[in-house]
């Protein structure tokens, strides 16, 4: 399949563009509606800060789509269509929690809501095939329901720092891109560059020390696009690998969100209840600023993003070197880490 790189370019300059511009003006609706993030015994902001800088986000993601929709036919498909009101359904969601702080039952309620609409709509994980074709039938609505459930809450769950769940995200997004332009999923790739752009174009006044923070708009709505371009461009075509890519494309979210579940429960405490125990507040109160924490979440995305893109290749010299390095740069990593903590 020949690719139209200048679509994709298109979509992630419009994307950049448009999230940077409307970021401050994203802050402004913020302090306007009172969308303010105090400082709290868990967070890392001494000062109260703007959180409903998704916004941002969303119109950079969202008007781009539109640009670009008249250019290409897939933009305006059931399943796409499906796809747009559940990520309007979730950015609602999203600006109405950064205002009122909604229970999370209250959350997980109209998020079931927004993924059911894009499951109806078309998108669905339908097969398995490993350790040989194994039809998902009845499975298939539950399975993707979970998946879109889970990412979205896990993105949500990493932002913790200044710029680190737009930096993450924009590492998945890229990764999932690439995943995508290998299996020729078009779509997919239009999604992900708006979404990367996007991400992007809203970092620069997100990073420490940042002047707005994206927020539950914006967080939510990352991890929600995520999960369901993963759905259209990897697990539509990757087969046996589609678990382990996508798994692997966002693998500190989800892994950090799967370990938090676990703790709390070990611990007696509610699966939903906030806690001290994420991966960015352990390297905070080990003594790393915030901006070292960031860069070494930054690290490890990227890493997982390079081994999922390399396995994609099914070169098997190459993963054993991936592999290998990775393996080697963890343990110098750990015995720094243990050096400096003893002293």
């Amino acid at each position: 399949m020949e690719h139209d790189w200048i679509l994709y370019i298109a979509v992630f300059a419009t994307a950049f563009g448009l999230s940077l511009f409307a970021t401050p003006y994203a802050k402004t609706i913020s302090i306007k509606l009172n969308a303010i993030d105090y400082p709290k015994k868990r967070g890392m902001h001494k000062d109260p800060i703007p959180r409903m800088g998704g916004v941002a986000i969303i119109f950079g993601f969202m008007l781009s789509m539109l640009v670009i929709m008249p250019f290409m036919e897939k933009l305006r498909s059931k399943e796409m269509l499906g796809f747009i009101i559940g990520a309007v359904i979730i950015a609602i969601l999203g600006m109405l929690d950064d205002i009122k702080n909604l229970s999370p039952k209250k959350k997980l309620c109209v998020q079931i809501i927004a993924a059911m609409v894009v499951i109806f709509s078309g998108t669905k994980i339908e097969m398995v095939h490993w350790p040989f074709p194994i039809p998902l039938e009845f499975l298939s609505g539950p399975i993707t329901l979970a998946w879109i459930i889970g990412v979205t809450n896990a993105v949500n769950l990493i932002d913790g720092l200044d710029g680190l769940a737009a930096g993450v995200s924009s590492i998945g997004a890229l990764c999932l891109m690439i995943l995508c332009i290998m299996t020729g999923s078009e779509l997919a790739v239009i999604l992900t560059a708006g979404l990367a752009g996007s991400c992007l174009g809203f970092l620069p006044r997100n990073f420490n020390p940042a002047e707005v923070i994206m927020g539950d708009t914006g967080s939510t709505f990352l991890g929600f696009v995520l999960a369901v371009t993963s759905i259209i461009g990897v697990f539509k075509t990757y087969t046996v690998l589609a678990v382990l890519l996508c798994t692997l494309a966002l693998a500190l979210p989800i892994f950090d969100t799967l370990f938090a579940m676990i703790r709390r429960l070990v611990n007696g405490k509610p699966i939903m209840q906030a806690d001290r125990g994420h991966i960015h507040h352990r390297l905070i109160d080990s003594g790393l600023s915030q901006i070292q924490a960031v860069f070494i979440i930054y690290g490890i995305s990227i890493t997982c993003a390079v081994a999922s893109i390399v396995i994609a290749m099914r070169d098997t010299v190459a993963t054993f070197v991936t592999v290998v390095i990775i393996m080697v740069f963890s343990l110098m990593f750990f015995v720094y880490r243990k050096r400096t903590v003893k002293h």
